[in-house]
């Protein structure tokens, strides 16, 4: 999906939820340094999407399907 950047779409959701990178690395059970890695990929594997989308409590999966569903 060319149009979708998924990190840059995380960074978006966690500073409208307020939350710090600190917060999301503790969730996620991982460092600090892997989430500013996670903020620059374009593309993410869909096992830690879910995860990142339970963690923030939003359905990053739907803006794929939105995106999908408007490029046809």
């Amino acid at each position: 999906m060319e149009g979708i950047h998924i990190g840059k779409r995380i960074r978006e959701k966690l500073d409208e939820q307020g939350r710090s990178v600190k917060w999301f690395s503790d969730k996620l059970g991982c460092c600090r340094d892997n989430i500013y890695k996670i903020f620059q990929r374009k593309y993410i594997d869909t096992g830690l999407l879910l995860k990142i989308s339970r963690v923030l409590d939003y359905d990053f999966f739907a803006e794929y399907s939105e995106y999908m569903n408007n490029n046809k």
